[in-house]
């Protein structure tokens, strides 16, 4: 349920980032496009299983990036990571966001509010494009010792009651704020039902299919 904010109370603004701002998912398209596509395909035949056992309910969502992850990034440098994902915003950044969520994050800057990304997506991958968006980004972080990722996450992954959190982590409790946030998925309920001002799938075509949680919310 929403809280009450402060009198005059500043505004932060959070945006989810895969679906909400982006026309798509954005970290599978980039491991296709850090390894290779034969690459890519060799390493996603060890999700398999693991994805049949998530659609059996064996595996959560959560243990199932860990495998994602851990697939993909162990023993990888973290320069080669970060380069990659500079080259992978500035190839795709104008194919990949929504021209809409575009305008919705410049306007949410011009009056003045924290405006940031709230995504379950790594930090890694998405820090190009907070710059690029002149935002700030809270993300799920990945384990790097000595300059190679270990494979696994640090912390929690990003989504559900950890985007509320990791907000308040950041910015403290959320209730001294006038909270504006956008989502379009079940990772994002929580984070719109403690916020004062929620859109749901507020960028998709009106002709998307909708199954808004915001009736359940009480502002």
């Amino acid at each position: 349920m929403a809280g009450k904010t402060l009198g005059n109370a500043p505004t932060l603004s959070v945006f989810d980032f895969d679906g909400t701002l982006t026309r798509h998912d954005s970290f599978i398209p980039f491991l296709r496009f850090a390894f290779g596509r034969r690459r890519f395909t060799r390493k996603m035949l060890h999700l398999v299983f693991p994805t049949l056992r998530c659609l059996r309910r064996k595996l959560t969502r959560d243990e199932l990036k860990e495998v994602l992850i851990h697939t993909f990034m162990k023993d990888i440098d973290e320069r080669w990571v970060k380069e990659k994902a500079d080259a992978y915003c500035r190839k795709y950044f104008k194919k990949l966001m929504r021209p809409k969520g575009l305008l919705a994050v410049a306007a949410e800057l011009n009056t003045g509010a924290t405006v940031t990304l709230c995504s379950a997506s790594p930090e890694i991958v998405l820090r190009p494009f907070a710059d690029q968006l002149g935002i700030n980004l809270i993300s799920t972080q990945l384990e790097v010792i000595d300059g190679k990722l270990t494979g696994k996450i640090s912390g929690n992954n990003c989504r559900c009651a950890q985007k509320v959190a990791r907000l308040e982590q950041v910015y403290g409790p959320l209730e001294n704020y006038h909270l504006r946030a956008w989502g379009d998925t079940r990772g994002d309920y929580e984070l719109l039902s403690a916020a004062q001002d929620p859109h749901w799938c507020h960028f998709h075509s009106s002709s998307a299919p909708k199954k808004s949680p915001l009736n359940k919310i009480k502002t």
